[in-house]
This record gives structure tokens, C-alpha cells and sequence, in this order.
């Protein structure tokens, strides 16, 4: 069939150009169809009478290992049958995607991409043509009338028209947009059919970018991730301005290493309060409990006798070996920061108090209680050879990035794979609609906040011995808002049920490396928690004009 260049197909046309394909490969199929009947079909429904036969209550234990050994002695043939067949079945499968390579594109999807362009344009003329209309439509009526509720109205009426022309328009580029979508679509149903929906990985990719094209959106697209471009601008900036001012060169790999091992502590805080904001909360304690569990750490693990007193007690751990004290003070970090935790989350589960009131509190509790028992000293470094227990270095690589790395893994498969992290998802989204479904939003809340507990105390343990001590009552202070902040700056929404562990982890290591670049500058200390503050207002913000659009 001829098609004249820049000419818009009628859905006749398109079929007809698409007809010689798909009969050509539906020959092929044919072909294939008739060596898969008593071969991979067979297999397919062995398979399945196995698996019906081991759920089949109407038949005792002996007729179900007599009706499954019937089906696997016929499994066993159709596999040969299948295994003779499969050279064949593959040659057909080739010629079919050698011929399809060769005229689908040329003799088919080029035209139907030619003739959306054309219709594309074509909608913008009549688009054009319409607005010309109802403009000179409008001037003619409106030089007619004289009374200013009339003239009101007929500027309201034609305001709704160009409203519709508009819509008109979006729906035909739509239903452009979906022709050519479909179009593209039709060659992977063909190899669908012919390899049994079992695509080769070039051909998901090529799935994939295809139906993320289809879906793209400009608007969607920058409300997620406007800010990641504006926070990258602002570090390159940043890395062009360190040389010219400071004379040394930021993006080096020793200050790489640096920003992921300060990050690393960090990222197990972020991961544990990005559980709590998944449910619409938040914890104002972070860095209260990293305080007292580096106050408690280093207790345990300090260099001879304590100097200070814990509520007057001077303790004494050095008779213990090494080994034994840096479990005992993971032990007793996680403990801590458990039972302050499951504390809020009681309150907040069972009382519905919200998580900011419950958290501070514990803030309130955590830093009074231990600033009495200590006197608000710090209690100085750990014995210098347990942060080569904890994270020694790999031929010059720090391994507490390794430890990061560890709970970024866990608390993924925890999230994705697991049903608490289904339910979390569930209850952070619409907790009604989850406690209808037969979830316990009770147990869900508790998880989470047990959880960041964990994960509170594992970062205080690597903190303590990345700093080799210095636990006081003040540490910390300030890092709830990182944590808080990173979490939002990588798309966990305050909205609920809405966050991936790479946004967290891509938050954390961006606030990072940005209050680390803005140290080797210079720039104060206050002035990096305005900037930070700005983030997070931004950040929110975003966040909230997405869930706006969504309503």
C-alpha cells in the first residue's frame, strides 16, 4: 500500500498497513502454536493439575499421590516433546523478529509517527482557527452591548468557550499521544504471543523508555524533582566557588570519603524517622537519644576508668575485653533508644497523640534525665582500639560506609518484601481503610517506632566510634532535623504512605555533602541552619502542591 509522505492516516489505512505483519507473523505463530501443543502447552497444564490436585479436598491422601503421579509422568513427556521442539520453536521465533526488525518499523510505525506529527498540527490550526472565531465572535457581541452585567456575562460566556476549545484541544493531542503509544505497542503484543510474554532485556528497555515517554509529564516531573536540580546546581556552584576561595578543590576523593562517612550515622537516623513520617509523623528526639546513646556508649567502651559519674557512680568496664564491651554497647544504645521510642509509640498508637507532642517529650525526658545523671559532661574518648573493631579500614576504604550500606539493604527488603512493610505503606496512606481491612494500625505504629529505635541506636554506636567517644548530653543536638529534612528532600511525604529508600538515602548524602562543602567555605554555623531551613520549607512545600494536584 502506498502512503503519501505527511499525510494523516484514517484508522482504515493504519489497519490496512499494519494487516500484511500481522499476518506474515501470524503464520509464523501458527507454525510455532502447533509444536507448542504437545509440548509447552501440555507443560503448562501438568503444572497447573499438580498444583489443583495438591489443593483438592474431595480426595484422600492416596488419590491425590496417585492423580500427582499421573500428571508428572505426563509432565515428564510434554518436557521431551517441548525439549525436541525448542530449536525449532526458536528458528520461527527469530525469523519472526528478523522480519518484524525489517518491516514494522518502515512499512508501518514511521507512517503512523508521520501522520501524529501531521495531526498534531492540524489540531493546533483548528485550535487557532477556533480562538480566532470566538474572539472576533466576542468583539461583535460585546460593541453591542452597553449594560455592565450584560457585558459581564458575555465576557464569562467566552472565557468558558476558549476554556473548552482548550480542553478540546488536550483531548485530541491525547488521543495523538495514545495512537502513536499503541502503535509502538503492537509489535512487542506480536513478540508477546511468540516468546510467551518472556521479552529480552533489550526489549523491556525498550518497553520501558517507551511507556515512560507516554507518561512523562513536565509539571509532575519538576514538582519531584525540582528541588534535587536546584540543590545540585547550588553544590556545583559550590565545588566551581571552593577552589577560587579556599584554593583547594572540593570534589576530591578524600572529601568523598569524608562526606559518606559523616553521612553514614546519619543514615540510619534518617531511616528510622522516614518510617514514622511514611505514617504521617515525625520524631523531635533524634538527637537527643543520639546524645545518650554516645553518652552511654562511651561509658561503656572509655579509654581506663570514667572520669564522670553516672547519678554519682563512677563506672569502670575495662575488665572486660574489648570484644564484649562493643557489644554491650551496641546492646545498650539500641536498648535505650528502644524503650524511649516504644514509649512515644505507645502514647501516639494508643492515645492518638500526635507524634510531634509524644516525640518531644521524650526530648524533654531524654536530655533531663541524662544532663542530671552526668552533669552535663562529656566523658571524653573510647579505648583507641575499638573503632578498629567496629569500622576498620579496608586498604584505606572506612567500612562504616559499609554499615550504611547494610541497614539501606535491610530496611529495603524490610519496606518492599515484607508484610509489616506493606501495612506501613498501608496505614500511612488511609489508616481507616487499613484497620477495615483487618490491619492493626496499633501493631503497624509500634513496628515503626521500635524500628527507629533500632536504628536510632545503631547510629549513635557508629557515631561514637567515628568521633572515638566525646557521649555527652548535648551531642546530637540539631541532627532531628537533618534526619527530618533529608527524608523530605527525598520524597517521603508528610502526607503518609508515600516514600522509597533511595529517596532517603539520596536526601542524606545531598544535606551532607551540602553542609560539608559550606564548612570548608567557611560559612557559619548559623547561617548553614538557615539554609537548611529554607530546604525544608521548600521542600514541604513541593510535597504539598503534590498531593494538592492529586486531590
Amino acid at each position: 500500500m502506498v502512503i503519501q509522505k505527511n499525510k494523516i492516516l484514517t484508522a482504515e489505512q493504519e489497519i490496512a498497513l499494519l494487516q500484511p505483519i500481522d499476518e506474515h507473523v501470524g503464520q509464523i505463530q501458527k507454525k510455532i502454536d502447533e509444536l507448542r501443543v504437545d509440548g509447552t502447552d501440555k507443560v503448562i497444564t501438568a503444572l497447573s493439575n499438580i498444583e489443583n490436585a495438591k489443593h483438592d479436598r474431595s480426595q484422600s491422601k492416596e488419590e491425590k499421590a496417585q492423580a500427582i503421579k499421573g500428571y508428572k509422568a505426563d509432565l515428564e513427556k510434554a518436557k521431551k516433546v517441548e525439549a525436541q521442539n525448542k530449536s525449532a520453536i526458536n528458528q520461527y521465533i527469530d525469523q519472526a523478529e528478523a522480519y518484524l526488525k525489517e518491516h514494522f518499523e518502515k512499512d508501518y510505525f514511521q507512517h503512523v509517527k508521520e501522520s501524529t506529527v501531521q495531526e498534531k498540527i492540524a489540531a493546533e490550526k483548528d485550535y487557532q482557527k477556533n480562538v480566532q472565531t470566538l474572539d472576533e465572535t466576542y468583539k461583535k457581541e460585546n460593541a453591542k452591548l452597553s449594560d455592565p452585567q450584560e457585558i459581564k456575562e458575555e465576557k464569562q460566556v467566552y472565557k468558558n468557550k476558549r476554556y473548552d476549545a482548550k480542553m478540546d484541544l488536550q483531548a485530541e493531542e491525547r488521543r495523538i499521544k495514545d495512537r502513536k503509544h499503541l502503535a509502538f505497542l503492537k509489535k512487542y503484543q506480536l513478540i508477546d504471543l511468540l516468546k510467551m510474554s518472556r521479552p529480552s532485556f533489550t526489549e523491556l528497555l525498550d518497553q520501558k523508555w517507551e511507556n515512560y515517554k507516554y507518561t512523562f509529564n513536565r509539571r509532575d516531573f519538576l514538582l519531584r524533582n525540582g528541588l534535587y536540580f536546584a540543590i545540585i546546581i547550588v553544590f556545583i556552584f559550590l565545588a566551581i566557588l571552593t577552589p577560587i576561595v579556599k584554593g583547594t578543590p572540593l570534589l576530591t576523593y578524600n572529601n568523598i570519603i569524608n562526606i559518606l562517612q559523616q553521612a553514614s550515622p546519619q543514615m540510619f537516623l534518617a531511616l528510622g524517622v522516614a518510617g514514622l513520617i511514611l505514617l504521617t509523623g515525625t520524631d523531635l528526639s533524634i538527637g537527643r537519644m543520639v546524645g545518650m546513646g554516645m553518652t552511654a556508649a562511651t561509658i561503656i567502651m572509655h579509654q581506663g576508668i570514667n572520669t564522670g559519674g553516672v547519678f554519682g557512680h563512677i563506672f569502670d568496664f575495662t575488665k572486660m575485653s574489648l570484644g564484649v564491651r562493643v557489644i554491650f554497647a551496641l546492646v545498650a544504645c539500641i536498648v535505650l533508644c528502644t524503650v524511649f521510642t516504644t514509649i512515644a509509640g505507645f502514647f501516639t498508637a494508643r492515645f492518638k497523640m500526635h507524634p510531634f507532642i509524644s516525640t518531644m517529650a521524650n526530648t524533654l525526658i531524654i536530655f533531663g534525665l541524662v544532663t542530671y545523671a552526668t552533669k552535663g559532661v562529656s566523658f571524653g574518648a573510647i579505648d583507641p582500639g575499638i573503632p578498629n573493631l567496629i569500622i576498620p579500614k579496608l586498604n584505606g576504604f572506612p567500612t562504616i560506609i559499609i554499615w550504611a550500606i547494610a541497614a539501606i539493604v535491610i530496611v529495603w527488603f524490610i519496606w518492599n518484601k515484607t508484610r509489616f512493610g506493606k501495612n506501613l505503606y498501608a496505614v500511612g496512606g488511609n489508616p481507616e481503610a487499613a484497620s477495615v481491612s483487618g490491619i492493626s494500625v496499633f501493631a503497624v505504629t509500634m513496628g515503626a517506632f521500635i524500628l527507629a529505635g533500632i536504628l536510632y541506636g545503631f547510629g549513635s554506636w557508629l557515631e561514637t566510634a567515628r568521633m572515638v567517644g566525646s557521649g555527652s548530653a548535648a551531642y546530637g543536638q540539631g541532627w532531628e532535623m537533618n534526619a527530618i529534612a533529608a527524608c523530605v528532600v527525598g520524597g517521603v511525604s508528610f502526607t503518609g504512605g508515600i516514600g522509597k529508600i533511595s529517596g532517603v538515602v539520596v536526601g542524606v548524602t545531598i544535606f551532607t555533602a551540602l553542609t560539608y562543602a559550606l564548612t570548608i567555605l567557611g560559612i557559619d554555623t548559623n547561617l548553614q541552619f538557615v539554609f537548611s531551613g529554607i530546604i525544608i520549607l521548600v521542600a514541604v512545600t513541593l510535597d504539598s502542591l503534590k498531593y494538592v494536584q492529586k486531590k
